[in-house]
């Protein structure tokens, strides 16, 4: 969601030319050399066999990368508050939401030390005030992985870097110059550090980049920006990263709810739109924001990058202006996004590639700038109390008895499937150990 108020104008031109030119309707086997340890009788066979096991454990353990997103579902931890809790229990609140996947918009060093050891996926940011210098001088962006990245790594799983924050159709030319060459400096520092391939990396960019993304099919991105885009594009596509986008399909509802049906945008039954080009229909504007950003990249030549959400929400409380900002939208909107990702699949255009988001925001956020909608996209309150009740749990304890039993079930379970989990992995060695024998 927008950091600024150029941002929310930028989002918001965006998202108008989504919609407002129609009207719609109400995803050489190596051999293992056998030690003559077996006529040791049957404590050396054991042995050996406990041995080459735990070894093959450690190669299976250990030489796994890190995922960048687990699961489909995550969240953005602003913190542009005077009031929120300290990270330690934020930490207590994403792990009792069961909330793995988290980006924040810096590299706070508060927010490094409360994630240590605690397993969740944490996205940090280089801000678009450090691009610049990043872009000028190499040893800056050294400078800053070793300052924000070096000291906690592995401990706090650091999985991705953003550099700058919808850089691209914003107002600050120099900063899109400078926008490639910091993203190339700061990739040739953590490949430096062997990290290149552990710490993905990428931009987030507004629908502002696009030229028009009605009907899904006929989206393409901005001529002006392609000076800017193409070498991004290429650097992206070599390295694997995917192509970030903030949708938000409540900021088209607000630019023209006089022709946009606001059940297509929350989700809700519509008739939706048909996509002649592609014989394809949408029942849900997310959907279509999405394959948008497919045919755009595909236009531009890039048909097998990733398409993935860095935000995407609903404001609970707006200004008299701000069309559909009230907190039963928020809440069926977030709602019906949460249980859309967790059905793991794609796209109409693109089925086979699985939607990942992460939701804009964690927290209400007091001192953000700009109309009210800014300060009120968030899934708690600052006390760490539920604003919109999607079934998570907050910090205030809940009165009812039943509800405190069920983190205690789902932890049963997790156990059990852990010990299964585990006990497959050995058996499995086991068998591999044998066949090899």
């Amino acid at each position: 969601m927008p950091r600024t108020p150029r941002k929310a104008r930028a989002a918001r031109r965006g998202h108008a030319v989504d919609l407002l030119s129609t009207s719609l309707p109400s995803s050489s086997r190596r051999e293992t050399p056998v030690m003559p340890l077996w006529h040791g009788g049957g404590l050396g066979r054991v042995l050996v066999v406990v041995v080459v096991v735990l070894g093959l454990l450690a190669v299976r353990c250990h030489g796994k990368k890190m995922s960048s997103f687990v699961g489909t579902y995550g969240v953005n931890y602003g913190r542009i508050a005077d009031n929120l809790p300290p990270p330690t229990e934020v930490v207590k609140l994403l792990r009792m939401a069961r909330i793995k996947n988290v980006k924040i918009y810096d590299a706070d060093h508060t927010v490094l030390d409360a994630f240590r050891g605690s397993g969740l996926n944490l996205v940090i940011a280089i801000t678009n005030g450090q691009v610049k210098d990043i872009a000028a001088n190499p040893a800056k962006a050294m400078d800053w992985l070793n300052e924000n990245v070096q000291p906690y790594y592995p401990s706090t799983r650091i999985v991705g870097i953003t550099v700058g924050n919808e850089v691209l159709g914003g107002q600050d030319a120099g900063l899109a110059e400078a926008l490639v060459g910091a993203v190339v400096n700061v990739h040739d520092a953590l490949k430096m550090l062997r990290l290149a391939d552990k710490i993905e990396l990428t931009t987030p960019h507004s629908e502002a980049v696009f030229a028009n993304s009605y009907p899904p099919s006929a989206s393409v991105f901005r001529d002006d920006l392609m000076v800017y885009l193409k070498p991004l594009l290429d650097f992206f596509s070599k390295t694997g990263a995917p192509f970030y986008v903030n949708a938000y399909p409540f900021l088209a509802y607000m630019s023209d709810p006089a022709h946009i049906d606001v059940n297509y945008a929350l989700f809700k039954p519509n008739s939706g739109i048909y996509d002649q080009k592609t014989n394809l229909h949408y029942d849900n504007m997310f959907e279509a924001q999405v394959d948008a950003a497919y045919a755009a990249l595909e236009a531009a030549g890039y048909p097998d990058m990733e398409v993935r959400v860095a935000e995407t929400g609903w404001a609970s409380a707006g200004d008299a202006t701000e069309a559909g900002a009230d907190p039963e939208n928020a809440r069926t909107y977030n709602a019906n996004l949460r249980k859309r990702l967790f059905l793991r699949k794609g796209t109409p255009y693109r089925p086979n590639r699985v939607v990942k988001a992460y939701i804009f925001a964690l927290f209400n956020e007091n001192l953000k700038p700009g109309p009210t909608t800014e300060r009120h996209y968030g899934l708690f309150k600052p006390d760490g109390s539920v604003s919109i009740d999607l079934g998570f749990k907050g910090l205030v304890p809940s009165s009812s008895s039943s509800s405190s039993l069920i983190p205690f079930k789902r932890s049963r379970g997790r156990g059990w499937v852990a010990l299964v989990h585990y006990s497959a992995t050995l058996l499995s060695c086991t068998f591999i150990f044998l066949a090899l024998n």
